[in-house]
This record gives structure tokens, C-alpha cells and sequence, in this order.
């Protein structure tokens, strides 16, 4: 079987990383931006890593491109598109909902590319949304693991309340979470929580 040499050169060309310009960097960004939702260093991580790879695919300079990036940030965070803030924010209520542990939500946002001081505000905001996030979060974990009061089979959590509680200690969750959440009677309990 012999090979279409103008298949392979098409194959070649299509993997060539589009040629960036002064002229559409900005262009560029907002592109990732429509795709994906990114903070302002993980977007200048991305846009570093294409700057570098086109310029070396078609034989240019990188550094106009990468002294003119910052200021399309800084433009971009003054118009609000890029907002670290409210990235964090809805990164960490969504990992609540699912049953993200504060470590975990830490953790993410991290690797994310939110800063400590942000994320720590981000879940300081979560305390004024939810009566208690982290309690809210083991029982969102709970609930989707069928872990504890959520379990199928009522009469199986003595003999996995140990495993139950590894579970949520493995996601983050302090033993006194764990042991409020596998120890209530059942899963309307902790929807419902009396008032203290």
C-alpha cells in the first residue's frame, strides 16, 4: 500500500500552529476565552505556550508578541472579561454543590491558577451563600457515593461506617464532618438541619 504524499503534507499542515501576529494576538485570546473559562495566569500560561510554539513553527521572534500580551490582559481584566474573583467564586460553589471538601476546592483552584489570597476569599464568600459548606459538601459527597444514611441497604452502615468515614477523610473532610454526616439518622436530617 503506498502513501498519498499529499495526505502526509496536509496532515503536516494542519498540526502547524496558526501564525500569531501583533495584529490578531488579541484576537487570539479572546478565541480561548470563548472556548474555555481560564484565570488571568493559566490564560497567560496558554497564550506564553502558543506565542512560543508559532513562533517557532514559522520562524519568528516571540518577543513582540510576548511584551504585548500583558496589556491585552490588563485591558481584558479592566473590562471585566478576565475575573479572577468570579472564577474562584463559582469554581468553588459548584464544587460544593458536588461535594468538593475545602481542601479539594484549595486544591483546584490552585491548579487552576488562582492565587491563595483569592481562593481564601472566594471560599469566605461561600460561608455567607451556604449555612456550613463544608457540612453541606460531605452530604453532597455522601448522597452521591451512597455513603452513610445514603446508603441503599439501611441495615449495611454498621458494618460500613468505617469505610463511610475513610471515604470522606480520603475527600478532604475533617472526622467531625465525617462522623456528623455518617452518623445522622438519615439523609433529611442533614438537608434539614434544626436550627441550633
Amino acid at each position: 500500500m503506498t502513501t498519498d504524499h499529499r495526505d502526509d503534507n496536509r496532515m503536516t499542515e494542519k498540526r502547524k500552529p496558526q501564525r500569531l501576529t501583533p495584529a490578531n494576538l488579541r484576537e487570539a485570546v479572546l478565541n480561548y476565552l470563548d472556548r474555555f473559562v481560564a484565570s488571568t495566569k493559566r490564560l497567560d500560561q496558554v497564550m506564553t505556550r502558543k506565542i512560543r510554539a508559532s513562533a517557532a513553527a514559522h520562524g519568528d521572534d516571540p518577543a513582540p508578541l510576548l511584551e504585548a500580551l500583558p496589556p491585552i490582559l490588563a485591558s481584558l481584566a479592566a473590562q471585566g472579561v478576565l475575573n479572577d474573583r468570579h472564577l474562584a467564586e463559582a469554581k468553588a460553589r459548584a464544587m460544593i454543590r458536588r461535594g468538593g471538601s475545602r481542601a479539594k476546592i484549595l486544591h483546584n483552584l490552585a491548579g487552576k491558577g488562582i492565587d491563595a489570597a483569592t481562593a481564601s476569599a472566594a471560599l469566605a464568600r461561600m460561608a455567607q451563600e451556604f449555612d456550613n459548606p463544608e457540612l453541606e459538601a460531605a452530604t453532597a459527597f455522601a448522597r452521591r457515593r451512597r455513603l452513610g444514611p445514603f446508603r441503599p441497604d439501611p441495615a449495611s452502615r454498621p458494618e460500613n461506617r468505617q469505610k463511610d468515614l475513610a471515604a470522606l477523610a480520603r475527600a478532604g473532610f475533617s472526622g467531625g464532618i465525617a462522623r456528623q454526616v455518617i452518623g445522622a439518622a438519615g439523609g433529611d436530617d442533614l438537608d434539614n438541619p434544626a436550627d441550633d
